[in-house]
């Protein structure tokens, strides 16, 4: 027991001092980043650190991994160099059972981090991107171009020209209308299409319907309870693309059934859902990463042990981009874009830790 509180000693300050260290890295890097155009569009001082406040609960959860990396890089390599690990090893004690305290305490953080980013990131970084898009002036509209919807159960295929939200509007609309076995029955085309907000659907401009029977196509009358069938709420014409980075898992699961229902791609979505599970993990795999990278130097532990750290996390991040890249286009699933750098480095980190001075 004496030998875990002393293991936690050395590392708990190093691992707060790093924490801290990459979180202010990416603080001013985002700030440097904008502060041209805050400074072009009069922004205050307040404003700009509310800004740097709400962006400080991300940061940390982008550091955790990085920040508990270096800690016990550091903290195995500096016992390393003082000769204190060899004492504990001659006493009988195997550097996995040494370090297991460790390897616990990123379980728990692991899943802790989930909840600290469902819980405090998503609203902080949602509020601090609201406020920054005021204090930069970027203005969104929630017009949309070629649309195209699938409705009532694939019953329904909306296909308009363009979306005009402050009239609630669609332009030169055509409604594929499928039977019960999904099959093509007829063909509508409307002008415009105004969403009735009292009853809730929509109402057709200059109608036709189209169908083909015995051999011809005709012209037919539609009917007035057609109109009730067309519910589909204007929201889903918006250009109101939802970021999976600012919503909890749960409204990030709800967005993409929608994308789902409405025929929309969503592989880069369903990625991004799939690393909210996905990046805690890694927490776990760092601690293992830093037992199995610790002891390659005696000398310079502190400048071998950071470069070491930097190392991996860039070569983590920049592989778990290419593999979100690959998910989006559909060359992977989002499953294994998400997953598969983690599933990799649990594999280098078992050689390392396999080959790792004892």
């Amino acid at each position: 027991m004496k030998l875990v509180f002393y293991l936690f000693r050395r590392f708990i300050p190093i691992f707060l001092g790093a924490l801290g260290f990459f979180s202010l890295v990416l603080i001013l890097v985002d700030l440097l980043m904008n502060l041209t155009n805050y400074l072009q569009n009069g922004a205050s001082a307040s404003q700009v650190a509310q800004v740097m406040i709400l962006y400080f609960p991300k940061t940390c959860w982008y550091a955790m991994p990085l920040g508990v990396l270096f800690a016990v890089a550091y903290t195995l390599s500096d016992l390393y160099a003082s000769n204190e690990l060899t004492a504990i090893f001659s006493s009988g004690v195997s550097l996995l059972h040494f370090t297991f305290p460790l390897l616990l305490f990123s379980v728990i953080m692991s899943f802790g981090l989930y909840f600290f980013e469902n819980y405090l990131v998503v609203p902080t970084y949602s509020k601090k991107m609201q406020l920054q898009g005021q204090l930069l002036k970027e203005e969104k509209s929630l017009n949309k171009n070629n649309i195209v919807v699938i409705s009532d159960n694939g019953h329904i295929i909306y296909k308009a020209k363009f979306y005009e939200n402050a009239q609630k509007r669609l332009s030169d609309l055509y409604l594929v209308i499928r039977d019960e076995n999904k099959r093509l029955d007829s063909i509508v085309h409307a002008d415009a299409a105004v969403w009735n907000s009292n009853e809730n659907h929509w109402i057709l401009m200059s109608a036709i319907q189209y169908k083909y029977e015995d051999n011809t196509i005709k012209t037919l009358k539609l009917e007035k309870d057609f109109f009730e069938r067309l519910t589909e709420s204007y929201e889903t014409f918006q250009n109101n693309v939802v970021s999976i980075a600012e919503v909890d898992s749960h409204t990030a699961k709800v967005y993409i059934s929608h994308l789902r229902r409405t025929g929309l791609p969503f592989n880069q979505e369903l990625s991004e859902y799939y690393k909210k599970f996905a990046f805690p993990a890694i927490v776990f795999i760092v601690v293992f990463l830093s037992i199995g990278l610790s002891g390659k130097s005696r000398k310079n532990v502190l400048l071998i042990s950071l470069s070491l750290s930097v190392s991996a996390a860039v070569l983590f991040y920049v592989l778990q981009m290419v593999t979100m890249l690959m998910a989006k286009f559909g060359y992977i699933s989002p499953f294994m874009g998400a997953w598969f750098p983690v599933f990799l480095f649990i594999i280098i980190s078992i050689v390392l830790l396999h080959y790792a001075r004892t």
